[in-house]
């Protein structure tokens, strides 16, 4: 049987007029930062590597994986993206892919965007970071342990701050949301953790110049974007097949009961990765994806470019 992915983030109605704004000013003064430092230090090698990390993670989170209790997660990507890229970089990738799904796809409010990209794009990409990196001088077996804990722990601060503002908005109470968030975002974080190290290893074996660890070219040949993009590919064809099942948030809000607060979208061009004229099909799905991979690729190829003429 075959499934299209349902919607993976915060919809508008779950979060407070307030702290809505507040999580849009935090990542607008966060981006501005990441803009900045990425108009400096923006290399070559970057340029097509953004286009490829952007369309991997797209299509990666169209993967719902089953979890326990008829729960399902998905790949965030913040800190596989920082690593490969850097925290700069990576953090206006997980933007781009964030707020396509949001204008394109309908996956998230518009007013809680900021509060998604802030979630599951900025934090995520500096704990990876920062965590991978403080081990720069060690062996690749501690590089990719390290990197599996930082991916884990990225998803966790990710449900953490989702829990937060559910809080100060007056959705669920305190006690009762994080026990629930972190409960089941525990087993959804080691998914987070088995694709990182995974994707990882793959580059530390067939391109450790990528991640700085070999004195080959910095820049990336059209041989390793072609394979990323046809990997992308590969993995919106199996997004037909994703768990039915409710993400880790849906879930927690069917349980305490504030699943009715969600609004939906008040346009819709390609809703829930599936295109009105094709149906809730396979086909549907899947050329909804491979036009989400274009989309983002094209847009954080775009901004790199830009950034790299600035710089």
């Amino acid at each position: 049987m075959f499934y299209s992915p349902a919607p993976l983030h915060i919809p508008d109605g779950f979060l407070s007029l307030l702290v809505s704004l507040v999580c849009w000013v935090v990542t607008a003064l966060t981006l501005g930062a990441a803009i900045s430092r990425t108009n400096k230090s923006l290399g070559e090698r970057q340029i097509p590597l953004m286009g490829v990390m952007a369309a991997f993670i797209f299509a990666a989170q169209m993967i719902n994986f089953p979890v326990a209790g008829g729960t399902s997660g998905h790949l965030l990507g913040g800190a596989l993206a920082a690593i490969v890229l850097g925290p700069w970089a990576g953090m206006l990738v997980m933007t781009a892919v964030i707020a396509v799904q949001a204008l394109l796809f309908q996956d998230g409010g518009l007013l809680v965007m900021g509060a998604n990209i802030l979630n599951m794009g900025l934090v995520t990409a500096a704990i990876g970071y920062g965590l991978f990196r403080s081990v720069s001088g060690s062996s690749k077996t501690v590089k990719l342990g390290v990197a599996g804990v930082a991916a884990w722990l990225s998803v966790m601060a990710g449900a953490l701050l989702t829990s937060l503002q559910l809080w100060l908005s007056g959705t669920s109470q305190l006690g009762i949301v994080i026990p629930a968030m972190l409960g089941v975002h525990a087993l959804i974080g080691l998914g987070e953790a088995l694709i990182t190290v995974s994707a990882l290893a793959f580059i530390l074996q067939t391109r450790p110049d990528l991640l700085g660890e070999g004195s080959e070219s910095a820049k990336a040949g059209k041989g390793w974007i072609l394979a990323g993009g046809l990997i992308s590919l590969f993995v919106v064809f199996l997004s037909p097949f994703a768990s039915a099942d409710p993400d880790g948030l849906e879930r927690v809000a069917e349980n305490l009961g504030f699943i009715g607060a969600g609004q939906s979208a008040p346009f819709e061009i390609i809703p829930d990765y599936t295109l009105p004229f094709l149906g809730e099909t396979a086909l549907s799905t899947i050329v909804a994806g491979a036009i989400g991979i274009a989309v983002v690729a094209v847009i954080s190829l775009l901004v790199g470019r830009g950034m790299k003429a600035r710089s």
